[in-house]
Parts: C-alpha cells; sequence; structure tokens
C-alpha cells in the first residue's frame, strides 16, 4: 500500500491511497465466506459455494463491493497512522479507481487536530475578588437558618406581609372558569412572590372567610399567558413565628451551645465558600488570559457538529425537563435565534480551543491520570448527577465514556499547571497564595467545554440510572 498527505488547510487533509489488489485477499476471502452464509444455491450445501458458482449467480461486483467495504477501515487507519494524523471525526470516502485484479485507489478527507505551538505563559497576571466576609453575610446566613426553625400558629386577623395563608382560587377568562383554573386548599406565604401578580395585594387585609377578585396574567396551565379574572378565598390565616436569637436557638439548630459559636461557625464556612469561589474564579481567569496567547485554527466540520450537539442538548435534555421549547426559553431569555446562534458558536468555539490548548500541554508536561485521581473525579460527577458512584461508574463505561472523564481529569491538572505559575492577586492587591486542586480545575474545564454538549455525558448516565430504576 502506498499512501500521500495533501494539506488542505492547517485542520483539514487529503489522503490518497493506493492498494494492490493482492492486499485484499483476506477481504475478498471474507466477502466470499460472508456471502456463503447468507444465499443458497441448488446442488451446493449452505457454506459450501464455489467462489466460481457465486461469481456467475451473484456478480463479481458484489463480491468486490463487500471485500471493499471491509477493507477501506484497515487501509485507511494504516494510511493515518503513516502519516502521523490526529484525525478529527470520520472522513469522506471517495474510491477513485477500482480494477479487479489490478488495484484499489482512494481518497479520504478528514479534519485533523491542528498543529499548536504553546508559548511562555508564566507571565500571565488576573485579579480576582478578594474574601472577604462582613457581619451582615453572617447575619444574613443566621436568619436563613433561623427562617428554617420558624413555626406557624392560626391567628384571628387579618393577614398581613409574611403571614401563611391557606386559599382556595378560580380563574376566569372571557368569563369562563378554565377547567384547569380551580385549586383548593393552597398555602401561600405572603410576600414571597411564588403565585400569581398581585395576591399579596389582594389577600392582605383579608381575614378567614374573606375573598377578593383581582386580574392577572396566568403563568401557566391551558391558558398561559392569557389575562385572567381571578377569585381567592382565604380560609386560614397562621403567623410565622421565629426562635428568639440565643443559645437555646444554637442548640437546637446545631451542635453548637452557644449563639457565638454559632456565628463564628457560619463565617468560617462563608470564608471557605468564597475561598473556593475564587479559585474558580482564578481557573477561569487564567483560562481565558491563556485562550488569548493561543492561536488556534478552527475546524469547520467539528465546529458545526459541536454547536448542534449543543442545541440538540439544551433542547431534548434541559428543556424538555422543564416542560420548555426553544421559542419559549428565548422568550424568557429576552434573546432572539440570531443572538443565540452567536452565544453559542462562541461557547462551541472557547470549549474547542480549551480542549485543543490543555491537551497539548497535556502532552507536552507529560501529564498522566491514576486511578484514584479517576475515582476521584467520576465520584464528584456522580454526585453531580445524583446517582451512586456505582451506578454513574456503570453508565459511564457502558456508554464508552471512561475516556471523556479522563480527558478531564488531565485538562484539569494541565490547567492547574498554569494557574501555579500565574501571578494570582485579589481586589486589595494582596497576592493570592492558591493551593491547587486538580479535581476543582477538572471541573472548571468540563465546564467550558462541555458546557451544554458534554453534559449529554451526565445526562446519558442519568438516563441509565433512570431506566435501572424503572426496570
Amino acid at each position: 500500500m502506498k499512501s500521500a498527505v495533501e494539506t488542505l488547510n492547517p485542520t483539514r487533509v487529503r489522503l490518497t491511497v493506493e492498494v494492490p489488489f493482492e492486499e485484499l485477499k483476506d477481504s475478498l476471502d471474507a466477502a466470499y465466506k460472508k456471502i456463503n452464509q447468507q444465499v443458497t444455491v441448488k446442488g451446493f450445501r449452505k457454506g459450501k459455494i464455489p467462489a466460481r458458482v457465486i461469481d456467475q449467480r451473484f456478480g463479481r461486483g458484489a463480491v468486490l463491493e463487500e471485500a471493499v467495504n471491509d477493507a477501506l477501515p484497515k487501509f485507511y487507519t494504516e494510511a493515518v497512522n503513516e502519516a502521523d494524523l490526529n484525525p478529527l471525526g470520520q472522513p469522506e470516502v471517495d474510491i477513485t479507481e477500482l480494477k479487479d485484479g489490478e488495484t484499489l485507489n482512494f481518497t479520504a478527507e478528514v479534519d485533523i487536530r491542528p498543529a499548536i505551538e504553546i508559548p511562555d505563559y508564566s507571565g500571565i497576571e488576573v485579579v480576582v475578588d478578594a474574601i472577604e466576609v462582613t457581619d451582615e453575610d453572617v447575619e444574613k446566613s443566621v436568619e436563613q437558618l433561623r427562617e428554617r426553625f420558624a413555626s406557624t400558629s392560626p391567628v384571628e386577623r387579618a393577614a398581613q406581609d409574611g403571614d401563611v395563608v391557606t386559599l382556595d382560587l378560580e380563574a376566569k377568562v372571557e368569563g369562563e372558569v378554565l377547567e384547569d383554573g380551580v385549586a383548593e386548599g393552597v398555602s401561600y406565604t405572603i410576600g414571597s412572590g411564588e403565585l400569581l401578580e398581585g395576591i399579596d395585594e389582594a389577600v392582605t387585609g383579608l381575614e378567614a372567610g374573606g375573598e377578593a377578585t383581582f386580574t392577572s396574567q396566568l403563568k401557566g396551565g391551558s391558558a398561559e399567558g392569557k389575562d385572567a379574572e381571578v377569585t381567592v378565598k382565604v380560609t386560614a390565616v397562621t403567623a410565622r413565628e421565629l426562635p428568639e436569637l440565643d443559645d437555646d436557638f444554637a442548640q437546637l439548630a446545631s451542635q453548637f451551645d452557644t449563639l457565638e459559636a454559632l456565628k463564628a461557625d457560619s463565617r468560617e464556612r462563608l470564608a471557605n465558600m468564597k475561598q473556593y469561589d475564587q479559585a474558580t474564579q482564578a481557573q477561569e481567569r487564567v483560562l481565558e488570559e491563556l485562550l488569548k496567547l493561543v492561536d488556534v485554527p478552527m475546524p469547520e466540520k467539528l465546529l458545526a457538529d459541536e454547536i448542534n450537539t449543543r442545541k440538540h442538548n439544551l433542547e431534548h435534555h434541559q428543556l424538555g425537563q422543564m416542560g420548555l421549547d426553544l421559542a419559549k426559553y428565548l422568550e424568557i431569555q429576552g434573546k432572539t435565534e440570531e443572538e443565540f446562534d452567536a452565544e453559542t458558536r462562541e461557547a462551541a468555539v472557547k470549549g474547542i480551543k480549551t480542549q485543543f490548548i490543555l491537551d497539548e500541554l497535556v502532552n507536552k508536561e507529560k501529564l498522566n491520570v491514576n486511578q484514584e485521581e479517576l475515582t476521584e473525579h467520576l465520584m464528584r460527577r456522580a454526585a453531580s448527577s445524583n446517582m451512586s458512584p456505582d451506578q454513574f461508574a456503570q453508565a459511564v463505561v457502558e456508554g464508552g465514556q471512561v475516556p471523556m472523564l479522563v480527558g478531564e481529569v488531565a485538562r484539569g491538572k494541565a490547567l492547574a499547571l498554569v494557574v501555579e505559575s500565574a501571578k494570582v492577586t485579589d481586589t486589595n492587591g494582596e497576592i493570592v497564595d492558591l493551593d491547587e486542586d486538580d479535581e476543582e480545575a477538572a471541573e472548571t474545564v468540563a465546564e467550558v467545554t462541555d458546557a451544554d454538549a458534554g453534559a449529554e455525558q451526565a445526562d446519558a448516565a442519568e438516563d441509565k440510572g433512570e431506566e435501572k430504576a424503572g426496570a
């Protein structure tokens, strides 16, 4: 076999391959054997039909077609390896010449991973938010905990902001009561904004047994988006009572004996959360700077496939689970289809560039992924998919997604290497000494490269888990 490579552009090549006919012998033998098992000829046992009879009865062309289809992948792979190419996606193959007994010639056009030169990245500088936990932050955290331990008790007075009321509702559109417009015994906290616009004003000031009518645009149901005349009746009013902020509350709501100890713990937890956010911010900003340093030719077919995949996953996984279509989603987001397409393309370009650059760094720095690192990443992915590690691992293996997870961890290690060499300061001008976490960096990389499309792997794993649960 002889092969030659023609570079069409920095991301696409054409392979020209010439195969002497004798190298098709194994595929020809396999073709005769396969046809032998599929056909019957009177006078011959199945599987024992001579080649000349097959040629006469079914045509030599059918045999050649079967043999070529069998042989092409092997010869294409040999040509790719011989040229030391990194193909992306499936090739476009064209048989240019097939002479029985003489030769098989074909061409194969395919996108390839572009050659990338990684420049010195040690001069990258970024600024991140300073870690500051204010007294207001602590008070808000404790107040949220206090809300969770609130109790309610019936009151015989007019409803006011913060009360929990029990309601019966009836919605009419153009004077007709909607089939799905009647609800009884609905519990609602006044001021929460969780029901219809205008309901807070309607029920405030009503006692149990009171009734009011108001007009509001329906948020869902058969008449979604239409103005409805809503009649609301208050059947019960209960007041929420918050526990006193004292040592007794600390003992009720936590393992601490005093309120001060609870607040100190809240401050520490908030600081840890902000430290995590700061590290993630540093990774994201360092990555942005790295992307600016490297010129990456973009394979157009790969980009088109990535854009389509991202759109598919958004529509069929994320929006489908929320009961939305793309048009409704864009309306909610206040975006045009053109703006959405532009944003999707930008995200796809960023994801592909990130993967190419970090993969090149992985090779350049000879970074490897050990079993412990892979297991830790798998467990985090499982937790984010609300699956057990065993369920998620099984789904990943069955879906052939293990290399994807390995790649995420390896790229995370590469990003951590770049962050480690960068100068990171906070908004106060202080140098930030990041305790680099390869696993956190892997998650940052996964979000960029997979944002919508890569979530397919987690979604597929979830789907597997649901199938097993329903079996």
